[in-house]
Order: structure tokens, then sequence, then C-alpha cells
């Protein structure tokens, strides 16, 4: 292999490591944007793990979050508005990046 092939093979798993940890990030935001309407909703425990489960899979059904706002705006009815939940969201995504940071030490 040249020197090339190997930078070129180190930027590839770098890009896949970044994409993955991403996708983590999303997904743990997800789950803790699903804990805290569980809440509000009234649900604890299982109940609440098991409604964090439904909204990160909802995440799945299009590109962005936007899917996951329409959940929880359906859910929540008057308990919160979606730009209540994307402030929420966006209050809640540096701390599941540092969930995921303190997991991969």
């Amino acid at each position: 292999m040249t020197s090339f092939d190997d930078r070129e093979n180190a930027f590839e798993n770098k890009y896949a490591h970044d994409q993955e940890m991403q996708f983590k990030a999303e997904a743990r935001t997800n789950k803790l944007l699903g804990l805290w309407a569980a809440d509000l909703l009234g649900r604890t425990g299982d109940a609440a793990n098991q409604y964090a489960i439904e909204v990160v899979k909802a995440d799945f059904e299009e590109a962005g979050h936007e899917d996951v706002v329409r959940k929880l705006v359906a859910d929540l009815g008057d308990k919160a508005t979606a730009d209540e939940i994307r402030a929420k969201r966006a209050e809640l995504v540096p701390v599941a990046k540092g969930q995921i940071m303190s997991e991969t030490k």
C-alpha cells in the first residue's frame, strides 16, 4: 500500500466513525426527549422507557427530526408546543453527546 492509500483508508474510517457517533447522539437525544415527554404524560419506569423507544423509532420515518416533533406534539397535546419540544431537544443534544463521549472512553 502507498501512503496515499493509507491516508484514504484513515479518512474513510474516520468518516464512518463520525457518522456512527452522530447516529448514536441523535438516537440518545431522542431517547432523552422521549423520557422527558413520558414524564409530562405521567409515565414512569418501564412505561417511560417503552415510550422513549417509540420516540426513537419515530425518527426513522424521514430525514431530520421533525417526525419526532410531530409525534410528540400529537402525543402531548396541550402539555407542550412544537416550539417547546424543539427547544427541549436543542437543550438535550449536548447532554446526549456528553453521555456518548463518556461511554466511549
